[in-house]
């Protein structure tokens, strides 16, 4: 991550927690409860990624999504930023065939928050058009704007031009503020003799796809609604 970047989230982590706490919300013993968002760092498992979104699920239980690849089933959740490195969540569900993970946190140890060091998540957006304006948030590069890059097509996965490092895996992309896409991968192409430059890609699977998917299986995650802004 971009040292600079990663300070900033770091700050706001630490100051939106030290606001919940002074505010009365925590029980006196408790320690204060991290505030998580579309685009904070997790490590799962041992293995830095992003939190695409958070928010409730049909059952009432608070659940966010990030890259299947991450942890599987039972892998703890820890917050970037917390003051100690305790889970905060578990992973509850992994995507059968497609790269994502339903985590299920602990609301005694998670704020959720709709707008995370200044990218907002304020709903779920209809799949993207090629070359619509779109948005990304990976903890490992920062936040970074450019368009759909890929045709749209029934596939679940589309790309963007952006940048792309390792623990920028499950990071949210939005278009208009509203959540369209997970990352997942990234990819490099090299520039050629003809003068083309060289362009980094993110990989995506439309959030659109990943809903249907836990929507029809029923478990943890269905019925997903991101918290509102």
């Amino acid at each position: 991550m971009k040292t600079a970047y990663r300070l900033r989230v770091v700050a706001f982590v630490v100051a939106v927690a030290t606001v919940v706490a002074s505010a009365g919300l925590l029980a006196p013993t408790a320690s204060a409860a991290v505030p998580l968002g579309g685009g904070a760092g997790i490590v799962v498992d041992g293995s830095y990624c992003t939190l695409g979104t958070i928010g409730h699920d049909h059952t009432g239980d608070l659940v966010g999504f990030t890259a299947g690849h991450c942890g599987g089933p039972g892998a703890g959740v820890v917050a970037e930023g917390a003051d100690n490195h305790s889970p905060v969540g578990a992973v509850a569900a992994v995507g059968d065939g497609m790269d994502y993970s339903v985590i299920k946190f602990d609301p005694a140890k998670v704020t959720p928050i709709a707008n995370f060091a200044g990218f907002v998540i304020n709903g779920i957006g209809p799949d993207p058009a090629w070359h619509q304006p779109a948005c990304k948030l990976g903890a490992a590069t920062g936040d970074f704007c450019s368009g759909i890059g890929s045709l749209p097509s029934p596939r679940p996965r589309i790309s963007m031009s952006a940048p792309f490092q390792p623990g920028d895996d499950g990071g949210p992309v939005t278009s208009d503020n509203l959540l369209i896409g997970m990352i997942i991968s990234g990819m490099f192409v090299p520039g050629d003799l003809l003068g083309a430059p060289s362009h980094q890609f993110a990989n995506l699977t439309k959030f659109s796809a990943i809903l249907d998917d836990v929507n029809t299986k029923g478990g943890p995650g269905a019925g997903f609604s991101p918290t509102p802004a």
